[in-house]
């Protein structure tokens, strides 16, 4: 099979970063041919000793506009996967999938006034790919970003979510941003603590955000772990936002590829 038939490409590592003993990010270079709408996913794929291949999927954290690809992993303790991918460094390849996948996509949004985006660990990757893309700030009022971890230490991307507001393209929308990070096992200043379903059912979140969770103005992402995606789900669902499908429009967006 030639090269240009393989399904896949050859992509070469530019940056491996580890953040703590469990989580690190990567960066690759980018095929001049692979596209992707902020949100989606890619599968990546990595090579063992015998010569076999294994893939997994991983959301992007870089914008659709960058010229590399950029992704967020934790280490699964003997995972046949990120053992792998925690061991290779800057000049080795990965394998990336041509297509990329997922329908974690503001499309699936018909209307809406607020976007909020629920996330915990690594599945905050799409979210940060969203808001470096133009069009979530051009088609919602207000944008809240919910990032959940164990640890402070386990928040990543800081600076990156910090400086959107710097950047001249968001200028003039960098106010409707609001970043509310929670963290579980501790109390850090500046956050919440609890897990965003405790938070969304006592209250606390709408009213750190002012702003209340409702099927008339509320548009929901949500990414991470299953349990969390279908607690808050069951949570949302009796608030009446329901999934949006695209035979039937709604308030609720999933991305679960664990």
């Amino acid at each position: 099979m030639t090269a240009s038939a393989e399904k896949f490409t050859r992509q070469t590592l530019l940056d491996v970063t580890p953040l703590t003993p469990s989580l690190f990010t990567l960066r690759t270079t980018r095929d001049p041919g692979f596209r992707f709408q902020a949100g989606q996913f890619a599968r990546l794929g990595v090579t063992k000793a015998d010569g076999s291949v294994v893939w997994r999927a991983y959301s992007m954290v870089s914008s659709p506009y960058d010229e590399f690809l950029e992704f967020f992993s934790i280490v699964v303790p003997d995972g046949e996967f990120t053992s792998e991918l925690s061991r290779l460094r800057e000049g080795d390849t990965l394998l990336v999938d041509r297509q990329a996948f997922g329908y974690l996509t503001l499309d699936r949004f018909v209307d809406g006034r607020d976007l909020w985006l629920l996330s915990t660990g690594t599945g905050v990757a799409p979210f940060l790919s969203i808001l470096q893309d133009f069009e979530v700030w051009e088609k919602f009022e207000r944008i809240v970003l919910v990032y959940s971890a164990r640890e402070a230490k386990e928040l990543a991307y800081q600076a990156l979510i910090a400086g959107l507001a710097e950047r001249d393209y968001l200028a003039e929308h960098a106010h409707k941003l609001l970043y509310l990070p929670t963290v579980t096992r501790e109390q850090h200043p500046g956050a919440l603590t609890g897990r965003i379903t405790q938070l969304i059912d006592s209250g606390e979140l709408e009213q750190a955000a002012g702003l209340e969770i409702s099927p008339e103005h509320s548009r929901v992402m949500i990414c991470g772990n299953p349990q969390m995606i279908d607690d808050t789900r069951a949570l949302l669902k009796r608030r009446e936002l329901r999934l949006s499908l695209s035979r039937k429009p709604g308030q609720v967006a999933v991305e679960n590829y664990w």
